[in-house]
């Protein structure tokens, strides 16, 4: 079989979560990706990125028996409950995949992940095979069956518990966990993943009403949680999935939202732009939870202001400045990258990095973001945390007219990026209104001079006579779809001629079937090989940006067409390739949340249309 046969497409797989850790399931019921005990932690399974060493836990129709299979895959309706659906001629089965979100709020080593298989016509056979590789595969691991329906898989520091129901029995495949058996209409087997990097004790053998009861309170949980959601609109469907997927991706014990639930995902097959995203950026952490906040659900923006408060308290790192791009989900500022050598990568693509370099990088954009976050649903109101913001806004005075590397994280070297200079902006504007409204100490003849030399220099500077648009970095006239977040921030109105012109170039030159482009690399080298797919994000911006500018039958045209590249249960990667394909990371917290923001101005642009 070849390297690209082995693997599944990313589109195809669901998520489930308890969140701290995510793993997922592709369409024939392989987990072929679990880190835990945390989104960062070293995978336990991880075939997705190389399907002979990576690990996986099957759990599907014993294809050796039955050939002549249809597989269907669906989330339970506003939930995170994953059912696989197997139909054959000879019976009807479903593989239900969860994890019961830790609602503590506080750091575990123990997690589980629940896999309950049933028939509910006919007769079929299965097979579970747990094989899991520790450590990205690196380390070995040992077998011990502690019964005939349990067994203890040990490595790298990681006691991996299986424990299942009748008819199950385990045996053993050198030092791995396998069972073939069949079941008929109406009955049902569980089987539990416990994975414990505390040495805690085995956990006990699941029973039917044990399955129940776990099930129901991971429904309930999901029920409660999307009560507050306040969006009516119509694209519900849509919008509750995409909170349910940044809620999945938010580490509970400190709220803050990891980029995406993977690593090593290419943003081109056979490409080297394989980055890993189980971090927090601060620049996608805030503008997803902005889009909650949204919404309606405020104790995650609470949440996360905490976060972001303890990054501007913390401050004073080796390089000087007061924030780094990104963080550990624990706030930690060290992500050294290396690469797993041993892996070959998603059908071939390599290299494969975990750790991600960029952390290192100069992007000043980061401070508009952090401000935009800290200022929502009121945060300059809070007491505790406003010195130590406004100390970083100081500081910010002084540099904010820096190169640096830019939003995309081009490793092509520095330049002075007009989005860098538009979110500085951002920051300068947010702080001074915080601190007018809530009456805070604050240096604001320093902060109003910073914020209106910014606008100075953007409109002379990030401007090109010759396009008639803003332009990436100034001196040049290649575009960037960063900048559809113009109007968004209040720089400018979205039907003001200067950004309407900006529309209509990015339009002609970045846009394709209503799909956009973030840049075109050729035109604006960033010091990689390769080209990359149409960025989700940017086209969930670009059709907030036509509505805002009152081009709504295009606006709902492209994102119509938007949701038909949506996987089978509503989740998207970062990016859409030429054939449709969904590349990258997956599933990605950016789009999700550019989704929710195009539905609502969507909404309220057609609402408020005559007639």
């Amino acid at each position: 079989m070849s390297a690209g046969g082995a693997y599944p497409p990313i589109a195809d797989h669901g998520l489930v979560g308890d969140l701290q850790t995510a793993a997922l399931v592709s369409g024939d019921g392989t987990v072929d990706w679990w880190c835990t005990p945390r989104f960062d932690s070293p995978s336990v399974f991880g075939s997705l990125l190389d399907h002979a060493r990576g690990g996986h836990c099957r759990l599907t129709v014993d294809r050796d028996r039955v050939t002549d299979v249809t597989v269907k895959q669906l989330y339970l309706a506003d939930t995170a409950l994953l059912v696989t659906r197997f139909m054959a001629p000879d019976g009807v089965g479903e593989v239900g995949d969860f994890m019961i979100p830790e609602e503590s709020g506080e750091p575990s080593d123990r997690h589980r992940l629940h896999r309950t298989v049933r028939v509910v016509r006919g007769r079929l056979p299965f097979v579970l095979e747990c094989r899991p590789r520790f450590d990205y595969g690196r380390a070995p691991h040992t077998l011990t069956l502690l019964d005939d329906r349990s067994a203890l898989l040990r490595g790298g520091g990681t006691d991996l518990f299986v424990r299942a129901s009748a008819p199950l029995t385990l045996v053993a495949d050198g030092a791995d966990a396998v069972a073939r058996f069949t079941l008929s209409a109406g009955e049902i087997a569980t089987v539990v993943l416990t994975c414990d990097a505390s040495g805690g004790p085995a956990p006990g053998p699941p029973s039917r009403e044990s399955a129940r009861a776990a099930f129901d309170d991971c429904r309930s949980f999901w029920a409660r949680w999307l009560r507050p959601c306040t969006y009516r609109g119509r694209w519900q469907q849509m919008v509750n999935r995409s909170a349910i997927t940044l809620k999945l991706l938010t580490y509970a014990p400190t709220g803050a939202p990891v980029a995406a639930a993977t690593a090593g995902l290419p943003e081109l097959v056979g490409g080297e732009r394989n980055w890993d995203y189980r971090y927090t950026w601060i620049r996608d952490a805030s503008l997803s939870v902005r889009a909650l906040l949204t919404l309606g659900f405020v104790p995650e923006a609470l949440a996360f202001r905490h976060w972001v408060r303890g990054r501007f308290e913390e401050g004073d790192f080796a390089s000087g400045r007061p924030l780094q791009i990104m963080y550990r989900v624990d706030g930690d500022p060290h992500l050294p990258e290396e690469v797993l050598g041993h892996w070959e990568g998603y059908r071939g693509s390599a290299p494969v990095r975990i750790g991600n370099a960029a952390a290192d990088q100069l992007q000043l954009d980061i401070y508009g973001e952090a401000v935009y976050a800290f200022a929502a649903g009121g945060g300059g109101g809070a007491l505790h945390g406003w010195q130590a913001f406004a100390s970083v806004l100081d500081w910010f005075t002084e540099h904010w007219d820096e190169p640096d590397e830019g939003i995309w994280e081009t490793r092509g070297g520095r330049q002075d990026f007009t989005f860098s200079r538009l979110m500085s902006w951002v920051a300068f504007d947010r702080g001074i209104r915080m601190a007018r409204t809530h009456s805070r100490p604050a240096d604001l003849a320093r902060w109003t001079a910073a914020r209106d030399a910014v606008f100075t220099q953007i409109v002379e500077r990030g401007w090109s006579p010759r396009r008639q648009a803003f332009v990436q970095h100034y001196g040049s006239d290649v575009l960037d779809a960063s900048l559809l977040l113009m109007p968004k921030v209040g720089f400018l109105a979205p039907t003001d001629p200067a950004w309407l012109s900006t529309l209509d170039a990015m339009d002609r030159e970045l846009v394709s079937d209503s799909l956009v482009h973030r840049y075109d690399p050729a035109a604006s080298p960033d010091g990689l090989l390769g080209r990359e797919g149409t960025f989700n994000l940017c086209s969930f911006l670009y059709v907030e940006a036509l509505a805002r500018a009152g081009r709504l039958e295009q606006a709902r045209y492209a994102f119509d067409k938007m949701l038909t590249y949506a996987n089978h249960v509503g989740l998207f990667a970062e990016e859409t390739g030429p054939s449709g394909e969904q590349l990258g990371n997956f599933p990605q917290a950016l789009t999700h949340l550019a989704l929710i923001d195009a539905a609502l101005a969507l909404d309220e642009e057609l609402d408020r249309r005559p007639g």
